[in-house]
Order: C-alpha cells, then sequence, then structure tokens
C-alpha cells in the first residue's frame, strides 16, 4: 500500500485549437498529496460531518463536494441560498481545509502563448501539465522517503485511456528531467487509477474544490495582481500560507505552483 496519494482535478480543457478564447486559453491541472492512513481516518470523517451538518443526505445516495454545484447553489445543495447558510458554510469548510493536512501542486499552461512559440513543436497541453506535476510528485516523494500512487476523476471511456497512457509512457520512459529509475523507484504503481465522482472520495473532492481558486491564484500572481476579495480569494491565502508545496528554503514558484508558456 502506497503511503500517500496524489488527488488530481482539472480547470479548462487541453484543446489548442479554442486557445484564442480567452475563457478556454489555460489549462490548468492542481494535486493534493495526502497520506494515504490519513484520509481514512481524518479527512474522510471531518468531510463526512461537514456534509451532514449542512445538507440532508442518505447513505445509500451520499452528497459529493462538487465546486460548480456548490457555486450555483443547485441541489442538494440547494440551502446555500440563505445568505446566512452560505456564511457559515463557507466558514465550516475554509476551516476544515485550514485543520487537515495536505500538499498541493499547481501547474497551469497558456496554449496561446504555447501554439505561438512552439508552431513546429507542440506538445498536448494535458500531457505536458501531467509530466511537469508528477516530476513534482515524485521528487517530493524521494525528498520525504515515501511511495505514492496517483487518482485523478473518471472523465470516460476515451478520455480515460488516453490519460492512463500518458501516465504510463510518462512512468516508463521518464521525462528530460526526471528519469524513469526515479519514477519507478517511487511510484508503486506505473497505471494511473481513475474513478468516477459518485464514489464519494474524499482526495477528489478536496482536489475540485480547491483547484479553481489556486488556477486563480497562478494566474492572477503571474500577472501580479491582488488575489480576488471573494471566498475563492480566501482558499488562495490558505494554500499560499500552507498548502502548497515548497523547497526546502520556502520557495512556492517552480515547486507547488508552475507557469507553462
Amino acid at each position: 500500500m502506497p503511503d500517500c496519494r496524489l488527488y488530481i482535478d482539472e480547470v479548462g480543457n487541453s484543446d489548442l485549437g479554442a486557445s484564442e478564447n480567452e475563457n478556454h486559453r489555460y489549462l490548468s491541472l492542481t494535486g493534493v498529496i495526502i497520506r494515504h492512513e490519513y484520509v481514512s481516518d481524518t479527512v474522510h470523517p471531518l468531510l463526512e460531518g461537514l456534509k451532514t451538518k449542512h445538507f440532508t443526505s442518505h447513505p445509500d445516495d451520499p452528497i459529493i463536494l462538487h465546486r460548480k454545484e456548490l457555486v450555483n447553489k443547485k441541489y442538494p445543495f440547494s440551502s446555500l441560498r440563505d445568505k446566512e447558510n452560505e456564511m457559515q458554510f463557507n466558514e465550516d469548510l475554509l476551516t476544515l481545509l485550514e485543520k487537515i493536512e495536505y500538499k498541493v501542486i499547481t501547474v497551469v499552461i497558456d496554449k496561446l502563448e504555447h501554439k505561438q512559440r512552439y508552431s513546429r513543436w507542440l506538445f498536448d497541453p494535458y500531457h505536458y501539465c501531467l509530466a511537469v506535476m508528477l516530476e513534482r510528485f515524485v521528487r517530493y516523494l524521494e525528498l520525504n522517503a515515501l511511495i505514492g500512487d496517483v487518482l485523478a476523476e473518471s472523465r470516460g471511456g476515451k478520455e480515460d485511456r488516453r490519460l492512463k497512457d500518458s501516465f504510463q509512457r510518462l512512468v516508463q520512459q521518464g521525462t528530460e528531467y526526471v528519469s524513469r529509475d526515479v519514477f519507478m523507484a517511487t511510484l508503486s504503481s506505473g497505471q494511473l487509477k481513475v474513478k468516477p465522482k459518485q464514489f464519494n472520495i474524499s482526495g477528489l473532492q478536496i482536489a475540485d474544490i480547491i483547484a479553481h481558486p489556486s488556477y486563480k491564484c497562478t494566474l492572477h500572481r503571474r500577472q501580479k495582481k491582488s488575489l480576488p476579495d471573494n471566498f475563492g480569494g480566501k482558499i488562495a491565502q490558505l494554500l499560499e500560507k500552507s498548502k502548497y508545496h515548497r523547497s526546502p528554503s520556502g520557495v512556492i514558484d517552480g515547486w507547488g505552483r508552475k507557469w507553462l508558456p
């Protein structure tokens, strides 16, 4: 059994053809590293307690926290339409995100800049981001003498196959900066695990909640802007304060956050 797991969520899409549309210009992958036993002993009970406190559900049909549905206050999150309920839930969620132990790696690619700069040499954006994220994950494992594996949310037949093939290729071949030997020594499996949202996987739900705020944080810092003054901005402040993976000297950029042209 691995010591820890990297849970991956994405914001945006990998279509280079859509990059000239500002709403589809960027692809971001966020990975959340959590100790395996800590998920079952601490993270899952706390997350289920949060759901039970604020929403009505049945064990046969568990509530799955999904940022987009939370923001839009759709069923089963319609109670958030009440401003007081929303404020209390946001406060409790922020407390949980601060309390639990995890590390975050976010990789963002500017697809338009990538297409313009490398017109004859283009990476698949998702594969490129995944490679850069896995380099940082296995170096984290190596630095802390840990073994890990990787789990992403299922996106359907062809997409899942594509992700698994990309992952397997990275592990078997290594990258320009991390050798195959390091991948093989630090990962418990050469196979990417994918599971659907309805499996109620706590790590994937944490990744889903923080992926968009982390993407916005990375984009704003790149553009030398202040963080947004909203709930997502508060999550971003928390990530910067204590959750991003850092270098031994405390540097975030290049370690917990990586911008790709």
